[in-house]
Formats: structure tokens, sequence, C-alpha cells
């Protein structure tokens, strides 16, 4: 049976009044702290991870990504037993559908809230299968054999155009005033391994850090707080979130 070793932390920055992102680990929510812990994923059936990046005026991100990992969470630990992963995928996008409508519905009914909404990526272990999902432009990286490889992609404008410059206009998110919104969806059972790590972060890190450097920060074994801490020592223009799972 694999373990996993996970650590989870999310910072302020250096520029930002108030953190916006929060990170989901396991049962744990993690906003303005760190959070680490060890488990094996067949005794506890399973989990979610995941990070979401708030955005919206007078605070109103905090209200989304959190309003968005409570519901995550309880929803996850409300699926019924013995689903397909087809049927795991299909109940995931509903739960989107919901809770994008859920999230536009709050910020209608408060002006301070107006178009408030959040990105969201996370990896799901249910019944001996992993997943991930991403809405946004947050990411999810693995570490194998000393290569860093993006598998999320952002759902941003940059991405459309082939640009690398970093922008915080996002085609697609939770939330947002839009009508609809899309999750990318893949099951990787058969690709999660041992001596992999997987990295879960919001923009805030990877528009700090480059590629290379988060690599070699993974390769040496850095916690999801030495992450962050990487991205605030090189400004920390905005708030900074990473969730590391390391499988042994």
């Amino acid at each position: 049976m694999s373990k996993i070793v996970l650590t989870a932390a999310s910072r302020i920055g250096c520029i930002r009044s108030n953190n916006e992102d929060m990170v989901l680990a396991l049962d744990t929510y993690v906003r303005s702290e760190t959070y680490q812990t060890t488990f094996i994923p067949e005794n506890i059936n399973r989990f979610i991870v995941a990070v979401a990046d708030g955005m919206g005026g007078h605070n109103a991100g905090e209200v989304a990504s959190e309003l968005v990992l409570s519901n995550l969470k309880f929803y996850v630990g409300d699926l019924p037993l013995g689903m397909t992963s087809e049927k795991v995928e299909l109940a995931m996008r509903d739960w989107l559908n919901s809770i994008h409508k859920t999230v536009n519905e709050r910020g209608r009914s408060n002006s301070t809230m107006a178009q408030m909404g959040t990105t969201l990526v996370g990896v799901l272990y249910y019944g001996n299968r992993y997943f991930w999902m991403n809405c946004g432009d947050s990411r999810l990286y693995r570490l194998r054999n000393g290569e860093l490889e993006q598998l999320t992609t952002d759902h941003s404008l940059n991405t459309m155009n082939g640009e690398k410059k970093h922008s915080n206009i996002l085609t697609n998110c939770i939330g947002g005033g839009g009508k609809t919104a899309y999750f990318d969806f893949m099951e990787i059972t058969d690709d999660f391994l041992s001596g992999d790590v997987y990295l879960l972060c919001s923009d805030g890190l990877n528009d700090m850090v480059s590629d290379d450097v988060i690599k070699e920060l993974l390769t040496k074994g850095a916690t999801a707080n030495g992450l962050c801490e990487e991205a605030i020592n090189a400004g920390g223009y905005d708030n900074v979130s990473a969730c590391v799972l390391c499988v042994e």
C-alpha cells in the first residue's frame, strides 16, 4: 500500500491586505497557516485535496473560495459507494454546475460580492482510483524522475493566445458572474506511482517562481510552505497557496 506525505500552506504574501486563497487538505481548511500529515489512502476510502484562488472586491474572494471548498468537502464525503469512474466524473460535473450557480446567486444577493468567483484545482481519491480536476488557472504539477510536468491547462487568455506573460484574465472560473463553468477532469489511477510528487498551487506561486526553480525545490524535498516562502522572497505580489503530495 502506498503512503502519502502531504504538506499544505496558504500565505497572504507581501502586498495584499487579505488572503483570498484557501487549501482543502483532506478534512482541514488551510488559510494563512500550514498543515502536514502522513496517511495511507486505502485506509480512508476517499479523500480530496484542492486549492482555490478567490477573486472579487470587498473580500468576496475569501467568501467564494471558502464556499466552494466547504461545499466540495461535504459533497465528496457523501458520494455513494461503488460508482464507476464514468459516474464519478458525471457526479463531479453535476457538482460543478451546482456550486457555480450557488456562488453566482450569493454574489447577486449582496452588491459587495458581485461577480465573486474562484479557481479550483483538485485531486480526488475514490474507490482506489485517482482523478484530477481543474477550473481556472490554478495548477497541478507532477515531478517524476527529475522531470516536472504541468498536468493542467490554464483557462486564461494567455493560454488561448499562446503567450507566456503573467495574466489574471480568466476564461473560466466558478462563479464570476458567468453563465457556465467547465472542468478539465481526468482519471490518473494507473499513472499515480511511488516516487511521484504532485503539487497543486495558486498562480501566486507559479507567477513568482519559475518551473525550473519549482522543480529544483521539489527535487530537494521542499514542503508546501517552503515553496510559498520562495514566492514571498521573490516579491509575494499575490496570495500564494500550495499543497504537495509525496507518494511513497
